[in-house]
Order: C-alpha cells, then sequence, then structure tokens
C-alpha cells in the first residue's frame, strides 16, 4: 500500500460513520471546504475575537475525539446542512487539531489522501514555536503535500499578521514535530521556545513526537492525551538512552514519512511505548479515557 492509497482512507478518529452523506455533499475543493469549516467550527481561545463569552460548559465540546462524535455535537447546535455557517455560539468550540481532523475527514470522504499532522507554528508569537495541528493533504495534480492550515481565517489571518496564503503553508512556517526534536537536539533552537500557554520545553517536544507519529498511522489522539512514555517521563526528567534513541528513530521517520513509510508503520505498531494503547490519560479530564476503534 503507497502512502497516498493510506491516507485516502477513513480510521476510526476521522470516519464520519452516519454522516458520510453530510460531507459528501460538501464542495469539493480545499479552500470551499476551510470556508465550511469556518463557520462549523471556532477556536475555544479565539471565540472573544468573535463576539462570544465560550461559557465553561462548552469547554468539554473539545473532548470529543472523532469526528462522528464532533458532528453529532455540532448538528445538536444547529440541525441544519453544514455547508449553513453558524453564528459562533452555534459553533462547536475546538482546538487547531479539531479543524485540522475535520479537513482531513472530509478529504478522506472523497478519496483525497489526508492527515493530520502536530508540530509547531512560527506564526502566531513572534520568536516562538507554538503547539499546533494543521491537515497535510495530496495535491495531485502538483505532485506534492499541502499543508493547510484550516483554523485561519480572514479574521484570524489580519489579528495575526500571516503574510503567506494559510491554505499553503510553507514547511518553515508550520514544523513538525520530528523536525522540532531535531532542531533542538542538534542546538539549532532553544527548546523553550517551543509549547503553548505555561508549557515549554524538550519534554513538551518529545509529546508532539509521540502524536505526529501516532497522526501519520491514522490515531489522531486530542492534543492533551498521554500515552506510552509519555506517562513514564515527567516534565522535569530526562529520557534514557534507551527511549532518545527511540524517539530520534520516530523523529527522523516522522519528519520523511513517505520516504519511511514502511518503516514508520513498523515502529508504531511494534513499539508499545511509543503506539496508542486501548486508552490513554486525558490530562484535562485526569481520567484514562478508550480509544474508538471502530
Amino acid at each position: 500500500m503507497t502512502p497516498q492509497e493510506f491516507y485516502a482512507q477513513p480510521a476510526p478518529l476521522s470516519d464520519p460513520k452516519t454522516h458520510r452523506a453530510a460531507l459528501a455533499a460538501l464542495p469539493d475543493t480545499v479552500p470551499a471546504l476551510c470556508e465550511v469549516i469556518h463557520g462549523l467550527l471556532i477556536h475555544r481561545a479565539w471565540a472573544p475575537a468573535y463576539g462570544w463569552q465560550l461559557p465553561e460548559e462548552r469547554m468539554q465540546d473539545a473532548q470529543a475525539r472523532a469526528v462522528h462524535a464532533t458532528l453529532e455535537r455540532i448538528f445538536a447546535l444547529d440541525p441544519r446542512p453544514l455547508d449553513r455557517a453558524r453564528e459562533p455560539a452555534a459553533r462547536f468550540a475546538g482546538t487547531c487539531r479539531d479543524f485540522a481532523l475535520m479537513l482531513c475527514a472530509m478529504l478522506r470522504t472523497r478519496g483525497v489522501p489526508a492527515r493530520a499532522r502536530c508540530g509547531f507554528g512560527r506564526y502566531f508569537v513572534a520568536g516562538q514555536f507554538e503547539d499546533h495541528w494543521v491537515c497535510e493533504h495530496w495535491d495531485a495534480e502538483a505532485s506534492r503535500w499541502v499543508l493547510t492550515d484550516a483554523q485561519i481565517d480572514a479574521l484570524q489571518r489580519e489579528a495575526t499578521g500571516i503574510a503567506f496564503d494559510p491554505l499553503d503553508v510553507p514547511r518553515d512556517q508550520f514544523v513538525v514535530a520530528g523536525e522540532a526534536w531535531r532542531l533542538c537536539r542538534s542546538g539549532a533552537e532553544d527548546p523553550m521556545k517551543f509549547g503553548i500557554f505555561d508549557m515549554h520545553g524538550l519534554w513538551f517536544v518529545r509529546g508532539n513526537v509521540q502524536r505526529d507519529l501516532a497522526a501519520l498511522n491514522r490515531v489522531e489522539v486530542l492534543p492533551w492525551d498521554d500515552f506510552g512514555m509519555m506517562g513514564d517521563i515527567a516534565p522535569g526528567e530526562e529520557p534514557d538512552a534507551e527511549q532518545l534513541a527511540l524517539l530520534d528513530r520516530a523523529a527522523a521517520l516522522t519528519t520523511e514519512p513517505d520516504a519511511h513509510f514502511d518503516a514508520l508503520r513498523a515502529l508504531y505498531a511494534e513499539e508499545p511505548s511509543l503506539r496508542v494503547g486501548e486508552k490513554v490519560k486525558n490530562w484535562q479530564t485526569q481520567a484514562d479515557e478508550a480509544i474508538p476503534t471502530s
């Protein structure tokens, strides 16, 4: 199986299930799909910029792991067809991961290869690499993978001063987690520039390497899900030599996933300390939660 064949197929977390027809009825182009997403989702940290103060109970929207559950919530808030833009308060209040996975699901529904990528954006805070997710999809005409930030609409683009097209994010503006790990390990970048809020450092980059490896195996966990060796190493502790070797390998494979596709799949399948198990630790709910497998 080629990477394009693998990433064209829905998986448990990206499968719209009973809402497949609703996604299939949407426009086919990436720009049009992103416009639809902007009318369905709102980033919970950006809600005030849209004139809406997010109630505490709506913070729980982002606990939906599967696209099917996200769509259920969207229709519960507003039962109209998905191409009807909602008012901010009637949108799903999620995070960057939800925008990336929704575009990924829409494209996979059309047979377009797409994968969520976990890494760091350089376009939110000057001089910093902010924890972020985007969608990477295959452009058959150009014969290349394109990074698309489905979260960035006109309001956010103006507010952040983004000069590039969010539909085709330059590779030096979104740094995949494996490349971030290499930059920090080599001393080319300060690990304390990587993270979000009050969480920064190599331990944070390490977690995103694992999340990106999982996403490249079509298991798109929540940004605060803890699994594998994440639970074995406290934020202030250093990985041992064996753990570092595994992380270095995962970082190298995920930086060039197509060139190392078989090895990337094998590492994830064979190494329990890097793989998402039947349950993960959700650090927001402080609970062990099951990962959907079908």
